[in-house]
């Protein structure tokens, strides 16, 4: 039986080759072109998860303006020489002025040939280069408390900025229904009026669909004490880019009027969305960095791709911290998970640095979260139709962080269900510093549970994470449809002083785990379950085929010196070319470190 399974894991990964879809690479569907499948075209998969079928093209060469172009002054009116551009046109706003007020961006019957640019008067060689990300240096700052250095080669103002200043919750960018092929680049979008809570920078109208938008090299901010929820809506839109930006300082307070703070969020209402490219920025906010999902919705975004991206939390936000910031009264943010998917289909994680997070709200923090959920709003399920569904989450480094993955299906507060979660990825990841006392946390790699919908074909090949609580926090039907098709193989994990917890519950399947022991858990709440060809480190009662390993000096880690982890294998370490396909147990350490370069 264990040699049909290899076989069968084999000729999978042989498919996957041929698909051009190698565990490694760093694109699917020449993304570097970022070019869209051909109509009838085979699907593309990555393992159970099949990938966007769609990828946003927002290259300076993809957006033409071949129009005119219009100086906008300090002094003028910007929202005036909105209305007039026509479709082709560049409306150049003066570097270094601020432009105060809520722009409406209307329809214009624009294309693929002819976009609208909104950008700073600036010369291209004063910001960087397209594929470069923009930092607040090029808007004459030079470093933020808390944030990683800038490296500043120089500190002049070349952005122009847009300002919010009204008593509204919405501005200063919101898009008209119909408003389409938008390009804004190397601007400042952020708000004053401290005092008030604003919930979205750049927004749609209510019920508006737009399509074709291109944030590019931008500085998206709200104030250090300040409630401003979120940086960007996608809502009802499709065909959007954010590439090569800086998000900072979108915080919710403990006792505050919002609660959810995101950089970007979308997933929400009635009108068709995606695809989505998020690539190369980085982003920072409270909540969560990246939120799909968590509202009123009735169709699902899909197409999504995150690459590249620093997704970042200030450790001066956590209480205690010796150089803590909260709003203006002291109280502190809600910080809950840097990744999060309610809603949402087709996504795929990719080269991204996921860095900082801690519990103490409502959340445990944890790093990623795959939940979908039908949202309530405390008497109605307004999101029947939300569902997960086929997420690849592959070469990421996830650092600092109570727990690890959370991935379960769960109904609303008013008890109804999600449509569907499942057909997930996640492979060559690697978890460092979950430590549940700095973080607040349970020390959990990954919490797996799904009762209804009962979760199925979750994947999780060649990761490496040691957290010190529990490798597995498991829930599930006791009498009904168990969880369906969970692979677990050639990770490189701990077991933990627990090994396996049951997320609570007397109709747990996983009820009294220290009786029932690991493989006793596994068999009670999964159906097709594959649990082998790990190495484990502490802990027994694991299937056989899996690797015990004493303490981590059994790895044979190149380097394990505090700080100074070396992730590579030595040549006579146990675990090397272990794994069902003959490659290192663990993560594909080359690979993760060629997709995440340049990212922090």
């Amino acid at each position: 039986m264990q040699a049909n399974r290899s076989l069968s894991f084999f000729l999978g990964l042989f498919f996957l080759v041929l698909s051009g879809l190698v565990l490694g690479s760093l694109s699917v569907a020449s993304p570097a072109q970022e070019s869209a499948r051909a109509p009838g075209a085979r699907a593309a998969f990555d393992s159970s998860a099949e990938l966007p079928r769609v990828y946003v093209k927002s290259s300076l060469a993809d957006t033409p303006a071949p129009g005119k172009i219009h100086l906008v002054k300090a002094d003028g009116d910007l929202q005036e020489a909105i209305n007039h551009a026509v479709c082709g046109d560049t409306v150049e706003l003066q570097a270094g002025a601020t432009f105060s007020g809520k722009f409406v961006f209307p329809s214009k019957k624009c294309d693929d040939s002819h976009w609208i640019v909104l950008r700073t008067s600036a010369a291209d060689s004063d910001l960087p280069p397209e594929g470069k990300r923009l930092t607040p240096c090029y808007a004459g700052v030079s470093s933020l408390p808390g944030r990683p250095e800038f490296g500043c080669s120089s500190t002049r103002n070349v952005m122009a900025k847009i300002e919010f200043g009204g008593r509204d919750s919405f501005g200063p960018i919101v898009f008209a229904s119909g408003a389409n092929h938008y390009r804004f680049i190397g601007l400042e979008v952020t708000r004053a009026v401290p005092e008030q809570v604003v919930s979205n920078l750049i927004s749609l109208e209510r019920e508006a669909i737009v399509e074709h938008l291109v944030f590019d090299r931008m500085w998206i901010h709200g104030l250090p004490h300040a409630e401003t929820a979120r940086g960007i809506q996608f809502a009802g839109s499709r065909y959007v880019a954010v590439v090569d930006s800086f998000f900072s300082d979108f915080h919710c307070m403990r006792k505050g009027t919002c609660v959810d703070s995101q950089a970007v969020s979308g997933g929400s209402g009635d009108n068709p969305m995606g695809p989505y490219k998020i690539e190369n920025n980085f982003l920072e906010a409270a909540a969560e960095d990246i939120i799909f999902g968590g509202s009123r919705a009735t169709t699902t975004p899909a197409d999504i791709v995150i690459r590249h991206n620093h997704m970042f939390r200030p450790l001066n936000w956590k209480p205690g911290n010796p150089n803590f910031i909260g709003g203006p009264d002291g109280q502190p943010f809600i910080v809950k998970n840097l990744f999060e998917l309610k809603n949402a289909q087709r996504v795929l994680l990719e080269g991204n640095i996921l860095e900082n997070t801690w519990g103490g709200f409502t959340q445990k923090g944890f790093a990623i979260v795959l939940t979908p959920k039908n949202q309530s709003n405390g008497t109605d399920n307004i999101c029947p139709l939300c569902q997960v569904t086929d997420v690849t989450i592959r070469y990421n480094r996830i650092m600092h962080m109570a727990s690890g993955f959370q991935i379960a299906n769960i109904r609303s507060d008013t008890g109804g269900a999600s449509t569907d979660g499942g057909r997930y990825s996640i492979h060559d990841n690697i978890l460092e510093d979950i430590d549940p006392k700095t973080y607040d946390g349970m020390g959990n790699f990954i919490m797996i549970s799904g009762k209804v919908p009962p979760l199925h074909d979750v994947v999780m090949d060649h990761n490496t994470g040691f957290a010190p609580n529990a490798l597995l926090n498991v829930g599930g039907n006791a009498d009904g449809p168990k969880m369906s098709n969970f692979v677990f193989t050639n990770n490189l994990v701990a077991a933990g002083d627990h090994q396996v917890e049951s997320v609570g519950g007397i109709t747990n399947c996983a009820r009294k785990p220290e009786k029932l022991g690991p493989t006793g858990v596994l068999e009670n709440c999964f159906v097709g379950f594959k649990f082998t060809h790990n190495a484990i480190v502490g802990g027994s009662g694991w299937p056989k085929d899996n690797i015990s390993l004493r303490n981590l000096e059994a790895v044979g880690f190149a380097n394990l010196r505090e700080g100074r982890v070396d992730y590579h294998l030595r040549p006579d370490s146990r675990i090397k070319h272990a794994g069902t396909d003959g490659r290192d147990l663990g993560a594909d350490i080359d690979a993760l470190d060629s997709a995440t370069t340049g990212v922090r």
